[in-house]
């Protein structure tokens, strides 16, 4: 479905932050690989999530859920034979179970989503499974890729970390329930260190061992561990948050996100300071972030890299900005479920927003009087790029059109409800 956004000039209200897509994938996969029974309270419920709750059921996991919590009961270290499995169009869950499948004597993971997913490498994972006695049928390091393991090996392990931190995290997931001890080497410039102390964070929750160097290079991972069955709650989600924010720092607003924590291991927590940067009247305290927005925002320079998903929704606010921003550092945005840098600039054009890029960074040019609008845009099925030119939609002379707004729910299926009960003007079109 496409959406239409139409000039917005205030924004007023309180909304509670989606639940982390991010811990709640996190959180079901390892309660998925605990014998016994785990709860994950307040989960996320989104395309990605859904995807990791349908797989990891496949894989042999039993699942009972309300409307405040999952309990599953997991299937240990031994995941069920199956023969296919479909992620739709979640990367990192592909990424994460292509790991656990190893196990599995010979899965395939289709591709149903040719125009999305399906162009996104996933070359160094296999590299590294291939490495651990793994036998790997794919299309170029594209789906879809067929896993032939049963029982892969640990001991001295190498990954690239140039592209994405998912292929680590992936192996972290799976080296502890191996019978051999590895050591996991990190080749390159480990992109989104941030989250890797993401997943490291869940595994010790869960009850593993692992030793990581302090710059996340080498990681000793004992084997035969086991994984526990314990109860987890999801905090609040920063990335998806981002663009709610961002949306009240261009516009006069008096909005407060709550459910947001101060000292939350969220890479995209910078958006808070991003937006202080740039002079956004905002407070930070007990969860809750209150921003009174006046539409008047100063340049920055920033270091993306740490809040990868957070970026997009910075970059709409700079668009609004008294001067020139730079976001740097940011390569791997090229590499999601479209070019976020090439695609997402291209069509901010078409706005009227003046942008530049280079390999690995955005230049913005602000226009703090505005942009025309009155363009249509391709979103590339990209919930990030969705929910980012929908903040610049709102300041906006003229409506943007913006097309198969829907896939929004990969990540955020309130998302447009949220900015509707805030008061922005949005609205569905067949």
């Amino acid at each position: 479905m496409d959406l239409i956004v139409r000039p917005t000039p205030e924004l007023n209200g309180e909304i509670g932050a989606l639940s982390s897509k991010n811990y709640t994938t996190r959180y079901l996969l390892v309660a998925a690989l605990a014998e016994g029974t785990s709860t994950v309270y307040y989960p996320a419920h989104s395309e990605d999530s859904d995807a990791m709750r349908r797989c990891i059921q496949e894989l042999g996991a039993v699942l009972e859920e309300d409307e405040e919590k999952i309990v599953i009961t997991g299937f240990g270290g031994r995941p069920r034979d199956v023969k296919e499995l479909n992620v739709g169009n979640a990367g990192a869950v592909l990424r994460f179970l292509m790991a656990i499948a190893s196990l599995c004597p010979d899965v395939t993971f289709v591709n149903s989503y040719p125009d999305s997913l399906g162009k996104r490498p996933h070359s160094d994972l296999i590299v590294a499974l291939e490495g651990m006695g793994v036998q790997i049928e794919h299309q170029d390091g594209k789906l879809p890729i067929r896993i032939k393991g049963g029982k892969p090996e640990g001991g001295q392990i190498s990954v690239s970390g140039e592209v994405s931190s998912q292929y680590l995290s992936a192996l972290l997931f799976l080296t502890p329930l191996l019978e051999e001890d590895s050591e996991i080497t990190v080749l390159g410039d480990l992109k989104s260190k941030v989250v890797i102390g993401q997943t490291l964070e869940v595994l010790e929750q869960a009850g593993i061992q692992i030793d990581a160097s302090s710059d996340y290079s080498r990681f000793r991972v004992p084997g035969r561990q086991a994984y526990q069955a314990k109860n987890y709650t999801v905090q609040g989600d920063y990335p998806g948050s981002a663009a709610i924010l961002a949306a009240a720092a261009v516009t006069k607003s008096d909005v407060k996100v709550h459910r947001l924590m101060e000292k939350s291991k969220q890479g995209e927590r910078a958006i808070v300071d991003v937006l202080q940067m740039m002079d956004v009247p905002l407070k930070h305290q007990d969860g809750t972030v209150h921003v009174t927005g006046n539409g008047r925002l100063r340049p920055v320079e920033f270091d993306g890299d740490a809040a990868t998903d957070a970026v997009l929704a910075m970059v709409a606010a700079a668009v609004f900005a008294d001067g020139t921003s730079r976001f740097y550092n940011v390569e791997n945005l090229r590499y999601k479920e479209c070019d976020r840098i090439t695609d997402y600039l291209n069509e901010l054009k078409k706005a009227g927003a003046k942008v530049e890029e280079g390999r690995s960074e955005i230049i913005v040019h602000g226009r703090p009087g505005g942009l025309e609008g009155g363009a249509t845009i391709n979103a590339h099925f990209d919930h990030r790029v969705i929910m980012a030119l929908t903040v610049v939609g709102l300041r906006c002379k003229e409506p943007l059109l913006i097309k198969d707004a829907h896939h929004v729910a990969k990540s955020y299926p309130q998302f447009f409800d949220h900015l509707q009960a805030l008061g922005a003007s949005v609205e569905w079109v067949k």
